[in-house]
């Protein structure tokens, strides 16, 4: 069987990325094509000729582009739809299209949606009209992933104790590696989340804050620890992730150095073979680099290169079509999505409490965005603490030691 596929959101001219659109659905569109149990055959775009374009350059039938995504659902009644709109909106067009009763499968951009609340309700309305969901979280599909979770599984570096990431953002970017500490882990739940944060300058990606600096830590039920640094947090030195191990370590993604390596303890460092994959893909650059070394200049961080083979997402996609053919649940599934983006609301809730959360999370909204709505993080919120630190007759710096 060949399954029909529409793709919502389709974006902008993919040549010139940005934080406030990458063109998801181009990538998206090239893993279909590459699928031969796929066939894409409508797409819908709030502005219609970025729609046209997307349809000039997948070959589309005449008369399949549409601005509304609820009228092409009734018209096309697609076996299969791609959701690559900002995360603010992923929750009410995935749940129209459970809803539609035209769609048996939804593939949806990561992150999840940007309120814990709706990330749970996306899943409870899939659930509950049979429609299967999954999350994008493709890199996980990425040989030098795959070779790390080897290497641990074979135990070239013992026991697993201690999960380390750092990136530019721990929601937009970072959740990627949440959900790497999850695979690494096989899924073992996490039982507690702390963290702190800070929102000094406006720093919204596609749409949605992220906080600007990030230390967050969590445990494990087996008892592995992880620990994320993002923004200035990252240490000199941090590589993109490092599984700590009882007899060495496995580092991926190393600035200036391969992209998978290990050692046992007193051992020298060992390069693996990748297949030719990075990080991000086939040769594919991607913006982690970047957004590592510029984060304090805050200069655009996304590679202009158009990835032409973008081999995680056509993982992925065959992930979620193997799960339509089979009825078994897909790797990247809507509810193991849930539980990797439960950790970063976890982080906004415990900085919120000025405490440890433990798990299961019982909140509904974005923790991070209520702050900043509140006046106690962001701009305005250091220009208050920095004239509460003045003492009234302008003397000193009122720095603690005055104080």
């Amino acid at each position: 069987m060949v399954y029909d596929v529409a793709v919502i959101g389709t974006g902008p001219d993919p040549s010139d990325p940005d934080r406030d659109g990458y063109a998801m659905g181009y990538r998206h569109g090239r893993a279909y094509e590459s699928n031969d149990d796929c066939e894409l055959v409508a797409c819908a775009d709030i502005v219609l000729e970025n729609g046209r374009a997307f349809a000039r350059e997948f070959d589309l039938r005449e008369g399949t582009v549409y601005e509304d995504y609820e009228t092409m659902l009734d018209a096309v009644e697609p076996d299969l739809v791609s959701v690559c709109v900002p995360p603010g909106i992923h929750a009410a067009i995935v749940e129209d299209c459970a809803e539609s009763g035209n769609v048996s499968a939804i593939h949806c951009e990561k992150p999840m949606a940007d309120t814990w609340g709706d990330c749970k309700s996306m899943v409870r309305t899939c659930d509950r009209n049979r429609v299967q969901l999954t999350v994008n979280h493709q890199r996980r599909f990425g040989a030098p992933f795959r070779r790390a979770k080897e290497l641990l599984d074979d135990g070239a570096i013992g026991s697993l104790t201690r999960i380390e990431f750092a990136d530019e953002t721990l929601f937009d970017a970072g959740i990627h590696q949440v959900d790497l500490s999850r695979y690494f882990t096989d899924g073992v739940d996490v039982e507690w989340v702390l963290a702190q944060v800070d929102y000094r300058e406006e720093n919204r990606w596609f749409g949605t804050p992220n906080a600007t600096q990030a230390l967050v830590q969590w445990r494990d039920a087996d008892g592995t620890v992880g620990i994320a640094t993002t923004g200035e947090s990252a240490p000199e030195g941090a590589c993109y992730l490092r599984l700590a191990g009882t007899d060495g370590a496995i580092e991926l993604g190393v600035d200036g150095g391969p992209t998978l390596r290990y050692r046992t303890d007193g051992g020298t460092w060992q390069s693996v073979e990748t297949d030719g994959e990075n990080l991000h893909g086939l040769g594919f650059q991607g913006y982690l680099g970047a957004a590592l070394r510029g984060v304090r200049a805050r200069l655009p961080l996304v590679s202009t290169e158009v990835q032409k083979r973008p081999v995680f997402i056509e993982r992925a996609i065959a992930d979620a079509v193997k799960g339509l053919k089979t009825g078994s649940e897909p790797e990247l599934s809507g509810r193991d999505a849930l539980r990797s983006t439960e950790v970063v609301f976890a982080a906004w809730e415990s900085a919120r409490r000025r405490g440890r959360v433990d798990l299961p999370l019982e909140i509904e909204d974005n923790p991070l965005v209520a702050m900043i709505d509140t006046g106690w993080l962001g701009p305005a919120a250091d220009r208050a603490a920095s004239a509460a630190d003045t003492p009234a007759d302008g003397s000193g710096d009122g720095s603690a030691a005055e104080r």
